[in-house]
Formats: C-alpha cells, sequence, structure tokens
C-alpha cells in the first residue's frame, strides 16, 4: 500500500503524485482501461483528492478546483467527501455523478475509455453515472496521477492499493 500523507492541515497544502514514466495518448481505436483501489483515512470529508489520467502539473488541484486542463478521473474538492468523474480536453470540461466515500474503507475506481468516442466508468465494479462524451476526452499524453490534500483543520491521507492502466495497442 503506497501512503499518500497530506501533511498538513493548512487548507489546499498537500500532496502531488504522477508517474512520468507511464504515458497513455488517448486515441481512436485505443482503448484505455484504468481501475485504481484507494481508501481516505484522518476524516475524508476534509480531503481534496484526485486519482486518475492527466497531464504534467505541478499543483492539479490548485485554490480547491483541478487546474489540469487535460484529465480523466476522479475529484472531490468539496469538503464532503463526494466523488465526481470528470474528463477534461484543453478546457472543455464534462462531469458525472459517482460516489461519495466513506472514512477507512477501500473503494474500487475503474473508467474504459472507448477509444475517443466516450468514457464510462465503474465503481466497486458496477456501471455508474452518464458516460462522458467526446469533447471531454483529451488527446494528449495522460500520467497516472493522485493528489491528497487538506481542506484544512485535519490532515487525511490517501491509502492506495494498487491501480491498473492498459492500453490497446
Amino acid at each position: 500500500v503506497l501512503e499518500l500523507d497530506s501533511n498538513s492541515t493548512t487548507s489546499t497544502q498537500g500532496a502531488n503524485l504522477q508517474h512520468n514514466k507511464a504515458v497513455f495518448l488517448p486515441a481512436a481505436g485505443k482503448h484505455i482501461w484504468a481501475e485504481f483501489k484507494l481508501k481516505i483515512v484522518d476524516t475524508y470529508d476534509k480531503v481534496e483528492l484526485f486519482a486518475g489520467l492527466s497531464e504534467l502539473d505541478t499543483t492539479l488541484i490548485a485554490s480547491s478546483l483541478n487546474s489540469s486542463a487535460n484529465h480523466i478521473g476522479w475529484e472531490c474538492v468539496t469538503d464532503d467527501g463526494v466523488l465526481v468523474f470528470a474528463g477534461e480536453k484543453a478546457g472543455t470540461r464534462g462531469t458525472s455523478s459517482a460516489a461519495t466515500i466513506a472514512e477507512d474503507t477501500y473503494i474500487k475506481l475503474g473508467f474504459y475509455v472507448n477509444g475517443v468516442t466516450s468514457v464510462t466508468q465503474y465503481i466497486n465494479g458496477v456501471e455508474t453515472g452518464t458516460a462522458l462524451a467526446t469533447a471531454n476526452i483529451p488527446v494528449v499524453a495522460l500520467y497516472p496521477s493522485f493528489v491528497c490534500q487538506t481542506a484544512g483543520t485535519n490532515d487525511p491521507i490517501m491509502h492506495i492499493q494498487g491501480y491498473r492502466i492498459f492500453q490497446l495497442r
């Protein structure tokens, strides 16, 4: 298990981790499957998080908003543990409802990128929400990305129990 610790009680401070040696590039006919298993401890309702694929960005969540112009994944920036599934292509954003996380409880988050046609999300193995459209699928290099920041007053920690990402050649 990888622990990503915000290590702060100051609002918007924390950790931003990107695996820049693993690159995925959405393209027609190049399907992507991704799955992330994580949990939040030290109070989920004060976490600002992102888990998914994003362009390289040293401040993926800045001023309590996702600042990446190109990404696919889950985020929580509302200080209530509510995850939103988001896709953004060059600033054109689409979202779908996802789930609410629970304290110290693993959740499995998955998505399937159908080339550049649509993105379907899965929560604990069940298809959830509405698919993201072509206009919200970035066509630039994307990297596995994780953010665990505090919304203040506590020190949330994200436990990442593994992730898998595959792309059709």
